[in-house]
């Protein structure tokens, strides 16, 4: 059996694995965009691997990092099917989408959305928390994550001639006490060969206070004491819900002040409606919430924008408030017209909830530099910039430590470290080693692994 890192190799975008069989079968472990530099944000035009001859795809989650580039595997002549969660086929149905739009060039929309119509036609959703048998040989098992709505770690099972080995991808591990999802759900056994994240292996999460604390202090400061605006890029799907949620909460206990929170981003609503869609994969407070009649995503002075005009319009709404708007890198998206009007306004406070890949705006405010390209255009940053990781929704290091630490050490032949930058890599494996885990690799984007 031969394993191949094609993508997320030494670097946190661009997942993308393929497992092939001694009997030549072929399984595609996502198939996600590279963000990490302004060059790979184009659509992947050429495989490293022949697309005819893959005979699956299997999806772990819906983010983009891991599905982008589907619609073009489709198009380069992939005929197969792409198994992934219920929940992960309805975000990538809007994901993909607007993906698709924002990569493709004017004069090519109706192509590109065409390209995605024919690879969502290609997705089969498979129950999470059970076996799927796709052949005499290949088993497929989905474990729930958290992280994101639908996202699961994936167990391959293969039976090859008289041996059976199991292989388990990590997806992007979420954290435990997450706002809004599930905590993580445990393997049914121990593999042979773990593929597993790093995004997070040097360092633990500092916050320890509620979300709930951080955003209420965050929003007296900017809004009441400066009687400012507030800026927050968030991820359109899952963060934005996240955050909304616990905005929700935060308006059912009295802790927000009568202020509009604008939510520039017309996919988050129509990817809040996919999260009640799905209540099962929630936690028991959302649930429970839902269940006495409150919406999760909606309440007084929340207002949704859905046309350009009425973002541009916001420039001129004077009063203190709040906005949400994607993406959550400032990587494109409406948020770059918010953060680009008010990098130089010193009542305004950016807050960034998440990770930011190198090379995009996100990445160079949390750098602290002083000055920000945007539109061919230096502009000072005078705002306040501001970070928190509680809305991370990857796992630190002490979360990656709990979950590799779920399987028996004894069993375990091999662990390929991806998705991280190296530092993260080097520090998760040495804290691997130390708890005696041995035969760690941090493989190189084409290397290949006989297993």
């Amino acid at each position: 059996m031969l394993l191949t890192f094609h993508g997320a190799a030494r670097q946190v975008t661009g997942s993308m694995f393929l497992l092939e069989t001694v009997t030549g079968y072929k399984i595609l472990i996502d198939c996600g965009a590279d963000f990490n530099d302004k060059q790979n944000r184009k659509p992947l035009l050429h495989f490293p691997f022949e697309p005819s001859e893959l005979d699956l795809v299997v999806l772990t989650h819906a983010h983009i990092d891991h599905s982008g580039n589907i619609p073009q595997l489709i198009r380069a002549g992939y005929e197969g099917q792409v198994l992934c969660s219920s929940p992960t086929a309805d975000l990538c149905a809007l994901l993909l989408k607007d993906n698709q739009l924002l990569r493709a060039a004017k004069n090519d929309k109706e192509f590109a959305m065409a390209m995605v119509n024919r690879a969502l036609d290609r997705f089969v959703a498979v129950k999470a928390s059970h076996d799927f048998k796709v052949n005499e040989g290949v088993t497929i098992h989905f474990i729930p994550t958290g992280h994101l709505l639908g996202a699961c770690n994936v167990l391959i099972t293969l039976k090859e001639e008289e041996e059976t080995k199991t292989i388990l991808f990590s997806g992007d591990v979420g954290r435990k006490n997450y706002p809004l999802l599930m905590d993580p759900a445990k393997s049914p056994v121990s593999p042979d060969y773990l593929v597993c994240e790093s995004t997070y292996g040097a360092r633990l999460h500092q916050e320890k206070t509620a979300p709930e604390d951080i955003l209420e202090k965050v929003i007296n400061e900017t809004c009441i004491v400066h009687r400012g605006r507030l800026i927050i890029p968030a991820f359109s799907i899952g963060r934005t819900q996240t955050l909304i949620y616990t905005l929700r909460r935060m308006q059912l206990q009295g802790r927000i002040p009568n202020i509009k929170i604008f939510t520039d981003s017309p996919m988050s609503m129509n990817g809040s409606y996919v999260y009640e869609k799905h209540l099962a994969w929630l936690d028991d407070d959302a649930r429970q919430m839902h269940k006495s009649g409150g919406t999760l995503f909606d309440f007084d002075n929340m207002v949704y924008i859905k046309t350009y005009k009425e973002t541009k319009a916001i420039s001129h709404y004077y009063e203190p408030c709040i906005i949400i708007s994607s993406s959550g890198m400032i990587a494109g998206g409406r948020v770059n017209e918010h953060v680009r009007n008010n990098l130089n306004n010193p009542f305004c406070t950016i807050l960034m909830i998440g990770y930011s890949a190198e090379g995009t705006v996100g990445n160079e405010l949390m750098q602290g530099k002083p000055y920000i390209t945007m539109k061919k255009r230096d502009i000072k940053v005078e705002a306040k910039i501001m970070y928190t990781d509680m809305f991370s929704g990857h796992t630190d290091q002490q979360g990656l430590m709990e979950f590799v630490g779920q399987f028996d050490r004894k069993k375990l032949k091999k662990i390929f470290l991806v998705h991280g930058e190296p530092e993260s890599m080097e520090a998760f494996k040495d804290k691997l080693s130390e708890e005696g885990y041995e035969n760690i690799v941090m493989p190189e984007k084409g290397e290949i692994f006989e297993i």
